[in-house]
């Protein structure tokens, strides 16, 4: 039975059916019945949703979402920055790609920048292995010693590098980015050294493969973060594949400009 309806809602245009959110950070937005309708019901990722609405006012940022899927975290996000804010969803699945575009003009979101390619350390193409099924969350450039094949059924996707992207005003810096590109985190973040360093954002990770959680750390630790495993009050890495982990970088001390300091000094020591 399930797979007759399956079957049936994809097949007709039925499955564009436009519902309410019910719950989570894009609680109210416009959205599609089918497939994935847990994202509209707010049942999906409950902890994950819980962390976005937890940062605080975001009204005016700036937000990149890495592996958009369907854009329920993009569609939320770009609700909460509003107009004045910006959001960029990268999604190089094309179905995932349609459904994420589909979204953000059923909402009206003209602040919010929808781009069909994969984040990485390198612009040009990859290939996006999709082993047959396209309507998977699943889809992923390789992981480190997977091969390509014809059982992956590879599609050839359009790659890009955030800080190039910076660089030629197409992007705005941001004060959010959230990550989920399946094993490719330590990647896609290495093309924006320059963006972490310059603006040391907030960082949501999802973590699929122990060379991506090892890149990830090592790339954030000159920039002095702390994170926690969301969901949990552990800031522990040991069960971090499979799970999200928040990144918030430590306050660093105020340091005054040196002349003022040697002013200071100078008067400090001047007789009354």
């Amino acid at each position: 039975m399930i797979r007759v309806l399956d079957w049936f809602f994809a097949v007709t245009r039925l499955q564009l059916w436009p519902v309410r959110v019910r719950h989570g950070v894009a609680a109210g937005a416009r959205w599609t019945l089918y497939p994935w309708s847990s994202y509209w019901r707010g049942t999906q990722e409950p902890a994950m949703h819980r962390a976005l609405q937890g940062l605080g006012n975001m009204r005016g940022g700036s937000c990149w979402d890495l592996g958009a899927h369907f854009g329920i975290y993009s569609i939320g996000l770009a609700r909460c920055v509003g107009p004045a804010g910006a959001v960029a969803a990268f999604e190089p699945n094309p179905v995932s790609f349609a459904r994420l575009e589909r979204h953000r003009r059923m909402n009206g979101l003209d602040w919010m920048k929808t781009m069909e390619a994969a984040v990485s350390d390198r612009a040009g193409t990859a290939d996006l292995l999709t082993y047959g099924e396209l309507r998977s969350t699943t889809t992923h450039l390789a992981y480190e010693g997977e091969s390509v094949s014809p059982v992956s059924q590879p599609l050839g996707v359009r790659t890009v590098v955030l800080d190039e992207l910076v660089a030629t005003g197409q992007l705005q810096l941001p004060d959010l980015i959230k990550v989920d590109v399946e094993g490719h985190a330590h990647r896609a973040l290495a093309g924006a050294r320059q963006a972490l360093a310059a603006k040391r954002p907030v960082l949501i990770v999802a973590f699929h493969s122990e060379a991506e959680l090892q890149g990830v750390l090592t790339l954030l630790a000159p920039l002095d973060y702390e994170h926690s495993v969301i969901g949990t009050d552990s800031g522990s890495t040991h069960a971090a594949i499979g799970h999200d982990l928040l990144f918030k970088p430590r306050l660093r001390p105020h340091k005054s400009h040196p002349a003022a300091s040697a002013s200071k000094s100078r008067n400090s020591t001047r007789p009354s």
